[in-house]
């Protein structure tokens, strides 16, 4: 009788023990992850929800190869993680407060990965596990604290390109008076729903394009700037285009530009991986040299 190659003795995953915590942790999280979804169909700002299981998912899929060969290791320390988001389940529960009860099922998740497969499994795992966090929305008090701000740096942008095109305009606060049009710069137009999806994007996009830490650090810090000039630049193009067409502040318009623009941001996202990457590689063959 041969012995059996050490790949097929590394790959015996805890099927078991994975089924059965994956059976509790449905049965304790369903309702609360049913509501959840419903907020992503109905939610402008968490249009980006229903992706971010699906390539976590995926992304878990492509190394399933790497993780058959990791010998599990158990981790206790994860049980105690497990308990924290149990606790903090309740606490959510019972306060009810979403943002809490949510963001549990994810440590919940980290929890039970660390207990079952040890520290090497957690490692792994650690980039799709983060990722799920954007699936859930920001807290209330959390995004208030940063929509407002958000809202008065676009109309402040606003009004200085508009100033820089010959545009009369008079801001007050988040209010732009034009000669044809009144614009409000209300929270759907602070930017946080583009600065929300262009910073998950980017962390998608440099995990699968992008082998350096570091350029992927500096693709994620820049997606603040461009999401806020991306916005500016939209509510600076609707005051301009008021002037031709009120109705271009609202309706099926107003969305379609909007849409645009974050095509564009996503665009300029892009070609400024491709610019970092080129130097870096520039500068490392000089180095060689």
């Amino acid at each position: 009788m041969t012995a059996a190659p050490d790949t097929m003795r590394t790959s015996q995953l805890p099927w078991g023990k994975i089924a059965w915590f994956g059976l509790l942790i449905v049965a304790c999280y369903a309702q609360i992850l049913s509501a959840l979804v419903r907020q992503w169909s109905r939610d402008p700002d968490m249009g980006h929800g229903f992706f971010v299981p699906v390539i976590a998912g995926y992304i878990v899929w492509q190394m399933r190869d790497q993780l058959l060969a990791i010998q599990p290791r158990p981790n206790w320390w994860g049980l105690a993680v497990v308990v924290v988001g149990g606790v903090q389940l309740m606490v959510g529960v019972l306060g009810v407060e979403l943002f809490l009860s949510r963001t549990s099922f994810v440590i919940v998740l980290i929890g039970a990965v660390w207990l079952l497969g040890g520290n090497l499994v957690l490692k792994k795992l650690a980039f799709p596990l983060f990722l799920l966090f954007f699936m859930v929305p920001i807290d209330a008090v959390i995004y208030n604290q940063i929509t407002f701000p958000l809202q008065l740096l676009a109309s402040r942008l606003a009004d200085g390109a508009l100033t820089l095109l010959s545009v009369p305009v008079l801001r007050e606060g988040n209010i732009l008076e034009l000669p044809n049009q009144r614009l409000s710069v209300v929270e759907a137009c602070s930017g946080i729903r583009s600065l929300l999806s262009l910073t998950f994007l980017s962390l998608v996009y440099g995990y699968f394009f992008e082998k350096k830490v570091w350029i992927r650090v500096v693709l994620f810090v820049s997606t603040i700037p461009i999401a806020i000039v991306a916005n500016s630049s939209r509510v600076t193009i609707t005051g301009i285009l008021t002037q031709v067409k009120p109705e271009a502040a609202e309706g099926f318009f107003h969305e379609a530009e909007g849409w645009v623009i974050f095509m564009v941001a996503l665009g300029i996202l892009i070609l400024f991986h491709q610019s970092l990457a080129r130097g870096s590689n520039y500068l490392e063959a000089r180095r060689r040299s």
